[in-house]
């Protein structure tokens, strides 16, 4: 099963390889004026005192242009979109996951979850903002916000500005420092549900802040970092700004809200675990249906409900791609879930509710990376593809693996992840509906297209994001076992870990 394992990831490898090297049309032009993150720190002026002097001289000359000031209704919807992707993970997620999982390990999953939560969002704001969303090198960032330093200046009186992806638009850096918090927590808590019922809780933190530091920053970076518009006048300042890019951005590489920095990324590092700790006592011979469904469902839908703040806020503005964002994620996750029940009705002979609740996640995991770039008809076949695909990576994909991936992390969000990374490529060309890639220095969408170049461009991120993840995650597993240990005993885990773990249950007869 190791061996097969391994030459599935070195043959992603080499596919990652190729397409670094192969050439992309249109991967000069930087990226539309859409995609999930971008931050450049604008300072806000301090208020200023007009004295009779400064008139006269603004009548001598030219007066500078002022600086950017947030617009009241993109903060708003900032702060509303961060509260959303607040909610599908807690409780979202959290009730998602702990309906599916047995009656003793209920519990556990939740706590699981909101610790993992919050442990994710204190190392954002003492680092991982930082190392993410500063300047650095074309994989990592720097120590410049680190403790938030710097956003906040006492002397000038004056708070930091984040670009977006319009030229003289800007947020708070507080909101935007929020906003992508939840994304890196919600990351790590997915990655929850690929071994669950069966690790130690102590080994599950260790293992979150490797992998956090190590795993999810690095990729964040080289996707998403660049330093914004606003530099860009000409071919010169294009080449500039782009060098100082991830290097995934750097190639062209597109991903709205998370398609390879979230779900790939954590698919992968919970496939690892899986394969790592080893399948639960019992795997194979006993049942181990989900205990309530009810939970799974108010899950989904929490989960659906917030992913509207995931996509669409990833737009980082109150305007119309956040409208398109909007209406894929709606469109593309009904067709999932309809796509995956009537695959399963053809299959199995009955449609489930759990069948819907999953392909609702397929849905809204595959729109991710597509959201902004893509019209509604790309979404529309993306989500029916998600459906039945994602339908084949929970059954067919996961007995050929072989791995005990509890709640079938990799696939729904590997497999959708891969499968919407990859479709953004296709339905992002204009001859498809989609918005192609915005050129700065035009202002203006570029006329240039290429949906085989841009394809690979999108594989040598998916390959790349697979790759670096199985490093990280197998070296973090690793040294997780060896100090502290992955998995509980077995007579623990025969009895739950409500009570092995944690001394509570959630249901009380």
């Amino acid at each position: 099963m190791n061996k097969t394992i391994t030459t599935w990831l070195a043959g992603l490898a080499v596919l990652c390889a190729i397409g670094g090297v192969l050439p992309a049309s249109a991967q000069d032009a930087p990226k539309p004026d859409t995609t999930a993150a971008v931050v450049t720190p604008v300072e806000a002026p301090a208020t200023a005192i007009v004295t009779p002097a400064a008139v006269s001289a603004s009548v001598a000359a030219p007066a500078a242009a002022p600086a950017p000031v947030p617009h009241k209704g993109d903060t708003t919807w900032m702060f509303i979109a961060t509260v959303l992707v607040i909610l599908m993970t807690i409780p979202g997620l959290a009730l998602f996951y702990g309906g599916l999982v047995r009656t003793k390990n209920m519990l556990s999953v939740l706590m699981q979850v909101f610790v993992v939560f919050a442990l994710i969002i204190v190392l954002w704001c003492i680092y991982g903002y930082s190392v993410a969303f500063t300047p650095g090198n074309a994989v990592i960032g720097g120590f410049d916000r680190a403790l938030l330093n710097g956003i906040w200046d006492p002397a000038k009186g004056a708070f930091a500005y984040a670009a977006t992806f319009s030229k003289g638009v800007v947020i708070p850096e507080f909101i935007y420092v929020a906003f992508q918090g939840t994304f890196a927590a919600i990351t790590c808590c997915l990655i929850v549900g690929a071994f669950a019922e069966r690790i130690k809780f102590a080994a599950l933190l260790a293992f979150m802040v490797l992998w956090f530091t190590f795993g999810y920053l690095p990729v964040a970076h080289m996707v998403w970092f660049w330093t914004g518009p606003d530099a860009i006048t000409d071919a010169a300042t294009l080449a500039t700004e782009t060098a100082k890019a991830g290097w995934l951005f750097q190639k062209g590489a597109l991903d709205f809200a998370g398609g390879t920095v979230v779900h790939i990324n954590a698919a992968v590092a919970g496939l690892m675990g899986a394969i790592l700790i080893g399948k639960r006592v019992g795997y194979g011979r006993e049942a181990m249906a989900p205990h309530s469904l009810t939970m799974t469902m108010i899950g989904a839908s929490l989960l659906w409900v917030g992913w509207f703040g995931f996509n669409a806020g990833s737009a980082l503005e109150a305007g119309d791609i956040a409208a398109l964002a909007f209406i894929n994620t709606l469109l593309a996750t009904a067709c999932a879930t309809l796509s995956w029940v009537f695959g399963e009705w053809i299959t199995k002979g009955k449609p489930s509710m759990l069948g819907a609740a999953s392909g609702a996640v397929a849905g809204l995991v595959a729109i991710t990376p597509a959201a902004g770039f893509v019209g509604p008809m790309g979404g529309l076949v993306i989500g029916l593809l998600a459906g039945i695909i994602c339908l084949w990576g929970v059954n067919g994909l996961k007995r050929l693996i072989g791995a005990d991936d509890s709640l079938d992390v990799f696939g729904v969000h590997g497999v959708g992840g891969i499968l919407g990374a990859l479709l953004t490529g296709v339905f992002a060309a204009p001859s498809l509906g989609g918005q192609g890639i915005f050129d700065y220095v035009a202002n203006k969408a570029s006329a240039d297209y290429s949906i085989g170049g841009q394809v690979i461009t999108q594989l040598t991120a998916v390959g790349t994001t697979i790759l670096w993840s199985t490093v990280v995650s197998f070296i973090a597993y690793k040294l997780v076992d060896l100090v502290i240990g992955l998995r509980v005993p077995e007579e623990e885990e025969r009895e739950g870990l409500d009570i092995t773990s944690h001394g509570e249950s959630a249901y009380h007869s």
